[in-house]
């Protein structure tokens, strides 16, 4: 009789690690200055990369319909997290990118998760860490299937 675990936990147990990290993560962010950051705007700050990009863009870099892109943007121009300005290369399109407390929170983000895998670094230990590190890149998407978050989860 084996005593692996069965199949269906692996997957509960990768989003449990992951939940308590994006847990940890805001609970990090909230200290810094950004109470109201959701995991959300984490990945659409993401999509949009330093320079920003077109809504249509946006959209098909998550995997969502533009309307539902343009939802998540109206979210983060409200709360201050991006502007909406012309694109100097378009005269029809409008360019989307992170205002200055995005970028704010982008590193702070950054600044929490190097803390994060440092915790994981001391609870599993380096020669641990590593080799966990390296299988999952095997075993993750690499096809860029895996930054459609949003619309995989049908955000």
């Amino acid at each position: 009789m084996s005593t692996e675990p069965h199949g269906h936990e692996l997957p509960i147990l990768l989003l449990a690690a992951f939940r308590t990290d994006i847990d940890e993560l805001h609970a990090g962010l909230a200290e810094v200055g950004h109470p109201d950051a959701r995991p959300l705007h984490g990945f659409v700050l993401q999509a949009l990369g330093p320079h920003g990009v077109s809504s249509s863009e946006l959209a098909r870099r998550l995997g969502v319909t533009k309307q539902g892109a343009a939802k998540h943007v109206h979210m983060l121009e409200r709360l201050g997290y991006v502007e909406v300005t012309p694109d100097p290369t378009d005269a029809r399109s409008r360019l989307i990118r992170p205002t200055p407390r995005g970028v704010d929170l982008i590193v702070a983000s950054a600044r929490v998760l190097d803390t994060l895998r440092a915790r994981w670094r001391q609870r599993l230990g380096s020669d641990r860490l590593g080799p966990l590190l390296a299988d999952l890149t095997k075993l993750a998407a690499t096809d860029g299937t895996g930054t459609d978050v949003l619309g995989w989860l049908g955000a």
